[in-house]
């Protein structure tokens, strides 16, 4: 009988404290909204994030720690320069022109759009393979 007086005790008073512990949120000043400019970093999705990964780490000798850091480290600073729609776009104008030569491949080659976005995924590619690989 006493120890069913003190677990009853000793649940109610758990239930006070545990309803006395609730905090009201305390008073926020709303402050302006604040505009940035600076461009979505991660709006890669990682299904395309871990597919360059692997082609690379396959392209640098295999999987190792260092390949495998190395090569996230490689994407995100791809991601730094070029968004997302431009890298699929560079992408898809070098798969498409490769080994084609002549009038069959002067459709994906030869624009404008096509020379620039290709150089520029070629020259942030260059720039991370630089940064985030070590050469002994």
């Amino acid at each position: 009988m006493r120890n069913k007086y003190f677990i009853a005790v000793l649940g109610s008073t758990l239930m006070v404290l545990l309803s006395s512990c609730t905090t009201v949120p305390e008073k926020t000043v709303e402050s302006a909204p604040v505009e940035t400019t600076t461009t979505l970093v991660n709006d890669y999705p990682t299904r395309d994030r871990v597919e360059y990964v692997l082609n690379c780490v396959a392209q640098h000798g295999g999987l190792n720690y260092i390949n495998q850091y190395a090569c996230g480290c490689k994407i995100d600073k791809i991601a730094e320069k070029l968004n997302f729609s431009d890298y699929e776009s560079a992408k898809t104008f070098t798969y498409l022109s490769k080994g084609q030569t002549g009038d069959a491949g002067a459709v994906f080659r030869d624009p404008a759009q096509s020379k620039d976005l290709r150089t520029r995924l070629k020259e942030a590619e260059a720039a991370a393979e630089k940064s985030c690989f070590i050469k002994p």
